[in-house]
């Protein structure tokens, strides 16, 4: 039995697995449906996690406005809203994104130092220790994340916190829409960055589930 969390990363790429262009611009290429599928995935969660990069690059969240997913989430007693938790080891985040203004917990997940640079804005804030790449110590996090009572988190990027998710073995599936576009570039992010794995060392997956809806394919993978 793990004493952490479920975790889902929830993620949209182009067909040649970029997850935004080389400036690193917001990448909105999902459809509507796709938008559908996250909002579904995003309510059955508890929390929601995303790195501040993320959130400097699209400046809010994605919150739940179907009336079938609120009502299913008031019938298992559960707000109408996941909390949202922002990933940052230096707690430098402006405090004028539209992000503040949604209707959702706003939580930061940072160090002692980060927690020092907080915005006024966050309801909780959150620190825990670094290990030896000096980020944060996710493996503690989601066992504290545990004990108050979260039990399923939805990562939604960026790829510097799936990385480090996967290399702290914290992730149990992975949800990807494949969208039809390419985007190129060497230096364009993917859904996982960091310093990657050996070929030796490759995380394993399970493929759970493939769908087409018109022009994207949604796969859901369980991580071996």
């Amino acid at each position: 039995m793990k004493n952490r969390p479920k975790t889902t990363v929830i993620l949209a790429m182009t067909a040649d697995g970029k997850i935004a262009d080389f400036q690193r611009n917001t990448a909105r290429f999902g459809s509507n449906i796709d938008k559908n599928h996250l909002e579904k995935q995003i309510s059955m969660m508890d929390a929601v996690i995303f790195g501040a990069e993320t959130l400097r690059a699209y400046g809010t969240t994605l919150t739940v406005n179907n009336p079938q997913l609120l009502a299913h989430r008031k019938q298992h007693n559960k707000p109408s809203q996941p909390i949202n938790i922002i990933v940052s080891a230096s707690g430098k985040i402006a405090d004028n994104l539209r992000f503040f203004s949604q209707p959702v917990p706003h939580w930061l997940m940072t160090t002692e130092e980060g927690a020092k640079n907080n915005t006024l804005k966050f309801e909780k804030i959150l620190t825990f220790p670094t290990i030896e790449t000096g980020k944060i110590n996710l493996s503690e996090a989601f066992e504290h994340l545990k004990e108050i009572g979260i039990n399923h988190i939805g990562i939604l990027g960026g790829g510097e916190l799936v990385a480090s998710c996967l290399e702290q073995n914290l992730i149990d599936d992975l949800w990807l829409t494949i969208c039809p576009y390419i985007l190129g570039g060497k230096a364009a992010p993917t859904p996982v960055e960091g310093f990657g794995f050996l070929s030796s060392e490759a995380k394993k997956l399970q493929l759970l589930n493939l769908e087409q809806k018109e022009q994207e394919i949604f796969l859901h993978y369980k991580v071996l």
